[in-house]
């Protein structure tokens, strides 16, 4: 029997679903228990704001990335010096041509002072700024220093990694009597580094002493002009792979290539020299080629060398040919060692810094009596020709 409905009792649910009631009634129907559900809430509400923040970031970074980056001057003024002011003349190539003008190879500080006691000119290559490269580009730059009238003699700087702003802070001397100062003209030359290949020039800096005024120190910012001719000497390049093994002490030398090589050259041919303790050491060499400035070795050589001796071992390659003469004499030669500077330098750390991976590169012959002078080697001497 039905109870008729009285006053106090529920009425009947009607057919809305947009109660008012609605998330208290799903929360009661949920079976999780009521702090799992407030985990959840929290969890969400920090996912959101997580995302939320992750996109202001990314509009912020495309902002500024849209910003022109030609508007970003490097302030020379706030460029730190190591002379004191009195010492340093004003700057005199400081401004350049603007949008529209002459193409921009970068700017290069370098300081220079002449001893008249000694005769030596000191060269202090500070750092480069702005060097060109095509857009969104990046080089591993390093510079050398050379002087017209002295053929041979130069420096060359370490690499420096991915950058156009690179800081150089190394100083060179030359030997330059008082009397050809005003004739002698300083050349810096600042280059891509290239493994394989060879190095891209960057920029220019040709600068007569005779302009300048080196009774004081002068500390000056210089504008690059554009780059020349890399001088690869009539001795031409060689290419070598290099490889060193530290836990069997065992150092691979492979002599690839060499190319611009004089076409007068008889019969070159390469020999490979270990100096310890600038003494010779041990010694190989590789077949003979005739008739070409570009000859293919492709031969390798494998010398045991202890851990414990390989910062005390200097190798040595150097191309030997007859030429015109009845003997045969070296018609350059490339230092790899700890002595040496520059992109030989850079080769021999590299393949000691990651054992067991060999690395080939091209190197500029250098003549050997000075690549022997650096050494400390002494020439050899050869008795004269009846008639000679």
């Amino acid at each position: 029997m039905g109870h008729p409905a009285g006053p106090h009792s529920a009425p009947a649910p009607t057919g809305t679903s947009a109660a008012p009631g609605l998330i208290p009634d799903l929360v009661a129907r949920s079976p999780w228990p009521r702090w799992a559900q407030v985990a959840v809430a929290v969890a969400a509400a920090i996912l959101a704001a997580s995302c939320l923040l992750c996109v202001v970031c990314c509009c912020r970074r495309r902002a500024r990335r849209r910003k022109p980056r030609d508007k970003e001057a490097v302030g020379l003024g706030s460029v730190p010096g190591t002379t004191t002011t009195h010492l340093v003349q004003p700057e005199v190539d400081d401004v350049g041509s603007g949008p529209g003008g002459a193409p921009q190879w970068g700017r290069l500080q370098l300081s220079l002072e002449y001893d008249s006691g000694s005769q030596e000119i000191w060269v202090g290559l500070k750092q480069a700024a702005d060097l060109r490269r095509e857009p969104g580009g990046q080089a591993d730059p390093y510079a050398c220093v050379s002087l017209s009238p002295q053929p041979g003699h130069r420096h060359a700087t370490r690499v420096h990694r991915g950058t156009l702003c690179p800081v150089f802070e190394e100083t060179c001397r030359f030997r330059v009597p008082l009397a050809e100062l005003p004739r002698t003209t300083l050349r810096v030359q600042v280059l891509d580094f290239r493994r394989a290949s060879g190095h891209q020039p960057l920029g220019e800096l040709r600068l007569p002493l005779g302009t300048l005024d080196l009774q004081h120190v002068l500390e000056v910012w210089r504008t690059l002009g554009p780059p020349g001719t890399v001088e690869a000497e009539r001795t031409g390049e060689l290419c070598c792979l290099l490889q060193y093994a530290p836990g069997w002490g065992r150092l691979t030398v492979v002599v690839l290539e060499a190319r611009g090589l004089s076409l007068g050259l008889a019969e070159p041919y390469v020999k490979v020299q270990l100096l310890l303790n600038r003494r010779k050491w041990k010694t190989r060499r590789t077949s003979v080629w005739k008739g070409t400035a570009a000859p293919y070795f492709n031969e390798a050589f494998t010398f045991l060398v202890p851990l414990s001796q390989i910062q005390s071992v200097d190798l040595v390659l150097a191309v030997w040919a007859q030429g015109s003469r009845l003997w045969a004499e070296p018609v350059g030669k490339v230092a790899l060692g700890a002595r040496a500077s520059g992109q030989p330098l850079q080769h021999r750390a590299d393949i000691l810094a990651h054992a067991r991976r060999p690395g080939a590169r091209w190197h500029r012959l250098r003549p050997a009596g000075e690549v022997d002078q650096a050494l400390g080697l002494r020439p050899r001497r050869r008795l004269p020709l009846p008639g000679s």
